[in-house]
C-alpha cells in the first residue's frame, strides 16, 4: 500500500505537468517540436523520481523510465491526435471505447514485455535489485495514462476554446451581416416612402404654375425644404421630434394649398423636450397616407392629428375623414410598408393599431422611448 504523502507527491507533480502542458499546448507551430521535447524530458524526470521512491538502483531507474517513455509518447499521441479527434470529437463513441480498449491492451503487453525485459537485463533476474514500483504492474499502467489523461484533457480544453473562439468570430460575422441588412432595408423603405409625397408636391406645383398662381414661389420654398429633409437630414439614425413636426406642418401646408378652402386640418401636441429624438419621417408617412385615402365629406376632408409625448413614450395619432365603410388600402406605400419599419427601429416597443368608426379612419402609434 502506497502512504498518503507518496500520493500526494503523486497528484502535486501531476498537477505541475498539467500547468506545463497547458503551456505548451499554446506555443504557435513554429514552438511545436521544442515544447513537446520539454514536455516528455519533464515525463522522464517525472518517472524517475517515482521509480527511485525506496530504490538506490538509479541505473536501473534511468534505463526503466528510458525504456517507458517511448511507450507514454506512443499512447498519447494515438490518444490525442487519432482517437479524440475521430471518434471522441466527432461524438462516435462506441468506436472510441472499442478503439481505446484495444490502445489498453496494447499497451499493457508492452509494458508487461517491458517489466519482463528490464528484469532479465536490467537486474539479471533479481528481483531485489529491480526497484519495488518497477514490480507493480497496475502502478506502471497508472502512472502511462495518467500523463495519456492529462495531456488529453488540455487538448480537449483547447479545442474547445478554439471552437468557442470560432463560434464567436461566427457570430460577429453574423451579427454585422445582420446590422448591415437591416441598414439596406430601411434605406429602401425610405426611399418607398419619398416618391410619394415628391409627386403629390411637384403636381401642386405644376398646377400652380399653370395657373401662374403668386403662391408657386411659397410651395416651392416649402418643397425646398423637405428636400433637404429628404436628401440629407433623413440620412442620420435620429433627428430631433420637432424637427419632424416642422417638416410635417410644411406637407400639410402644401396641401392646404392644393386643397384649398376644402381642407380642415387640426394639429395638437404638447410641450416636449427639444432634445428628443426619433428615427427621421416617422410620423410623415402617416400623414401621407391620411391626404392620399381621406375623402371628402360633406364639402371638406378633415385631418386631425395628435403628438402626446410622456417620460418614457411617443403617441401619435391621425384621424381623416374617408367614404367607404373600410379603409382603402390603396397600392404602393400603405401600413404594411410602414409597419415593416417600425418592426426594424423598433421591435416588440411600439403599438400600431387602425379602426374605423363613423366614417373616421384613425391610425395611433405608440412608441416605448425607454428602450
Amino acid at each position: 500500500m502506497l502512504n498518503q504523502s507518496f500520493v500526494s507527491k503523486v497528484i502535486s507533480i501531476a498537477q505541475f505537468l498539467a500547468s506545463c502542458s497547458v503551456d505548451i499546448l499554446k506555443f504557435n507551430q513554429t514552438k511545436f517540436l521544442a515544447s513537446h521535447i520539454l514536455l516528455w524530458v519533464g515525463v522522464w524526470f517525472f518517472f524517475v523520481y517515482f521509480f527511485s521512491y525506496n530504490s538506490s538502483n538509479s541505473l536501473y531507474v534511468t534505463w526503466f523510465s528510458s525504456i517507458l517513455l517511448p511507450l507514454t509518447m506512443a499512447t498519447t499521441y494515438t490518444t490525442v491526435y487519432y482517437l479524440i479527434p475521430k471518434y471522441l470529437l466527432t461524438r462516435n463513441y462506441g468506436l472510441f471505447v472499442l478503439y481505446s480498449t484495444y490502445t489498453l491492451i496494447f499497451t499493457s503487453y508492452i509494458v508487461i514485455l517491458t517489466m519482463f525485459g528490464s528484469f532479465m537485463l536490467l537486474s539479471n533476474f533479481n528481483v531485489v535489485d529491480m526497484p519495488p514500483m518497477s514490480r507493480n504492474f497496475v502502478f506502471i499502467l497508472i502512472l502511462v495514462y495518467l500523463i495519456v489523461g492529462l495531456v488529453s484533457f488540455v487538448s480537449i480544453l483547447n479545442y474547445n476554446f478554439k471552437t468557442l473562439s470560432k463560434n464567436k468570430a461566427l457570430e460577429n460575422k453574423i451579427l454585422d451581416a445582420q446590422l448591415k441588412i437591416k441598414d439596406q432595408e430601411l434605406h429602401y423603405l425610405k426611399k418607398q416612402i419619398h416618391p410619394h409625397f415628391l409627386f403629390n408636391s411637384l403636381n401642386t406645383i405644376y398646377g400652380f404654375s399653370l395657373k401662374k398662381s403668386e403662391q408657386t414661389p411659397d410651395v416651392i420654398l416649402k418643397l425646398s425644404n423637405l428636400l433637404d429633409y429628404i436628401l440629407y437630414q433623413v440620412q442620420q439614425p435620429k433627428v430631433a421630434l420637432k424637427q419632424e413636426i416642422i417638416h410635417i406642418e410644411d406637407y400639410i401646408s402644401l396641401e392646404q394649398i392644393r386643397f384649398q378652402d376644402t381642407l380642415k386640418t387640426k394639429v395638437n401636441y404638447n410641450t416636449f423636450n427639444p432634445n428628443l429624438e426619433i428615427p427621421p419621417m416617422l410620423f410623415l408617412p402617416f400623414v401621407e397616407n391620411a391626404f392620399k385615402h381621406g375623402a371628402i365629406l360633406n364639402g371638406f376632408l378633415q385631418i386631425e392629428m395628435t403628438v402626446n409625448v410622456q417620460t418614457a413614450s411617443i403617441e401619435f395619432e391621425i384621424k381623416n375623414t374617408v367614404k367607404s365603410k373600410t379603409p382603402a388600402n390603396g397600392n404602393g406605400l400603405g401600413l404594411p410598408t410602414i409597419r415593416k419599419r417600425l418592426d426594424l427601429l423598433y421591435q416588440d416597443n411600439y403599438e400600431l393599431n387602425s379602426s374605423l368608426v363613423n366614417n373616421w379612419y384613425t391610425v395611433n402609434l405608440k412608441l416605448n422611448t425607454n428602450v
